[in-house]
């Protein structure tokens, strides 16, 4: 019998779909769906035909974190985030092009954490996000520990991790935990507008973007600005700069193919 395909691909012009495939289990993690994940991530990367990506779960959860019941992945739990979630957030956060999260419904654990670490986050109103690590003994991860503080400051990340409450979506958004939260009927086809509008964007300087916010966090304003005018000069020998400028001076719509 031919094996249940883990992470679906769709592709919509210059937009790529990735559908975690495990609605029964609530799309939690094993170490197949991970093998999947991973590869459809890297061949999104390297295909130069996709310019966004839009992941999201299929049923009624995005990810609910790792599946307890996996045995292939064995149970030294630290050896699993350094072989598996390092890994994946590291992918995510190192890929060209824009990511969003389409959150349709409950995202726990790691399943969380994977969706902050994209660029972008639409929840579906009815969705919820859980930091369920403390419930088991655990302390967040796939990023979580960097990311939460960043994103709500130490007093909401506190609160966030040690509880292990669910967070509907409406009150992620208000906090800045998301980018945005809209009603369940929508989530896909706001989803989609926006992947389809930062496809037609300059995505080799948003993917630098996100890399110089990242990297600005951790060092002085001196070395910001150092940063800023290194990045800065690699974007301004790019084709998308002299064609923006262009597109600019001509009062016509740019098209931007650097990637």
């Amino acid at each position: 019998m031919t094996a249940e395909v883990l992470v679906l691909s769709t592709d919509d012009g210059a937009v790529r779909t990735l559908t975690f495939n495990r609605p029964a289990a609530l799309n939690s993690f094993t170490a197949a769906m991970h093998r999947e994940l991973r590869s459809a991530l890297d061949h999104a990367a390297d295909d130069k035909s996709v310019r966004c990506l839009v992941i999201t779960g299929a049923g009624r959860a995005f990810c609910a974190g790792q599946d307890l019941n996996d045995t292939e992945m064995g149970d030294d739990v630290g050896a699993v985030v350094e072989r598996i979630y390092k890994p994946l957030a590291l992918r995510i956060r190192s890929m060209p092009i824009p990511v969003i999260a389409a959150v349709n419904g409950v995202a726990a654990g790691a399943g969380a954490n994977f969706a902050f670490g994209c660029d972008l986050v639409m929840a579906a109103r009815s969705a919820s996000f859980i930091q369920a690590f403390s419930k088991i003994a655990l302390i967040p991860d796939c990023g979580g520990t960097w990311l939460l503080p960043r994103l709500v400051g130490r007093a909401r990340a506190l609160g966030l991790a040690i509880t292990g409450d669910k967070l509907p979506a409406e009150e992620a958004e208000r906090i800045g935990l998301i980018w945005r939260c809209v009603d369940d009927a929508v989530l896909m086809d706001q989803s989609m507008a926006l992947a389809q509008r930062l496809s037609s964007m300059p995505v080799k300087a948003i993917a630098a973007t996100r890399r110089v916010l990242d990297e600005a966090v951790m060092i002085s304003y001196a070395e910001a600005l150092t940063l800023e005018a290194r990045v800065q000069a690699e974007m301004g020998h790019g084709s998308d700069f002299h064609e923006g400028v262009a597109a600019f001076l001509e009062k016509r719509a740019a098209k931007f193919s650097d990637r």
